[in-house]
């Protein structure tokens, strides 16, 4: 099983605590082109391409400058703990212990767009670069043509190490988009979270997100490995509705 995320806008670079033994972005020669590309453009540039404001088209334009590789404990941080939005709220990973960021760095994947995938130990410097971007490269005009295939060969092989052709994809649509479908030979779940409001439930992002977050924490807490697992979900009042889950898409709602 393999678990997918989206990363998060929000970032945290203070060091952290837990003694890990973190890793390398597997696709980094693939970002160092990515970043001599945006290096190019001027903070003006960056707020236009990213419809960012002046503050945060001036800070991303610096985080170009200051990209350098080698990575190393200094000068990054592991992507899981360095993401800070809802999603990761939910997922916690503050305290873990060192048996589940194992098993989190086998089977849980953040997809990105300056890293293409990313395990939860992958050293990552301060980025912005959504994957909707619209960027011209040699590749095309977007980053969706820039990673191709790249991000769903890697996904593959990572499967080939586990025992169930499983992805439960906890990533949004704009993410989830850049793993060429053709290419992922796998049985991909999309659990949907519902919350009770106005006499009707219904996605909620911010819930949704967290909730997202929490079901990898699970996932890893319980050492989940079948699509069946899933059913037992229950943190934060969700609960498994039988009745309005498809085919590959469990449905949780709350409230």
């Amino acid at each position: 099983m393999l678990v997918l995320l989206s990363p998060a806008k929000g970032q945290n670079f203070e060091p952290t605590e837990a003694e890990v033994h973190v890793s390398e972005p597997r696709l980094l020669s693939k970002s160092n082109e990515l970043i001599e590309i945006l290096r190019l453009y001027s903070p003006d540039e960056l707020m236009a391409l990213m419809n960012v404001s002046e503050k945060i088209g001036n800070l991303t334009a610096e985080r170009f400058a200051s990209f350098s590789t080698p990575f190393n404990e200094s000068n990054a941080k592991p992507a899981a703990f360095a993401f800070s939005g809802d999603v990761y709220k939910g997922l916690a990973i503050d305290d873990f212990t060192e048996n589940d960021l194992q098993f989190a760095q086998d089977h849980v994947r953040i997809l990105s767009g300056l890293y293409g995938v990313l395990r939860p130990l992958d050293l990552i410097q301060p980025y912005r670069l959504e994957m909707g971007t619209r960027l011209d490269t040699a590749a095309g005009s977007d980053l969706y043509q820039y990673w191709g295939s790249s991000i769903s060969d890697c996904l593959m092989a990572d499967l080939e190490e586990h025992e169930d052709d499983l992805v439960i994809n906890l990533a949004s649509n704009e993410y989830f988009k850049a793993v060429n479908g053709a290419d992922i030979r796998a049985n991909v779940n999309t659990p949907v979270f519902k919350d009770w409001k106005n006499g009707r439930y219904k996605i909620i992002s911010f819930f949704a997100k967290n909730a997202r977050g929490a079901m990898a924490r699970w996932i890893t807490k319980q050492r989940a490995e079948k699509a069946t697992d899933l059913f037992y979900f229950g943190e934060d009042g969700y609960e498994y509705s039988e009745e309005l889950s498809a085919l590959n898409s469990p449905v949780f709602l709350r409230g």
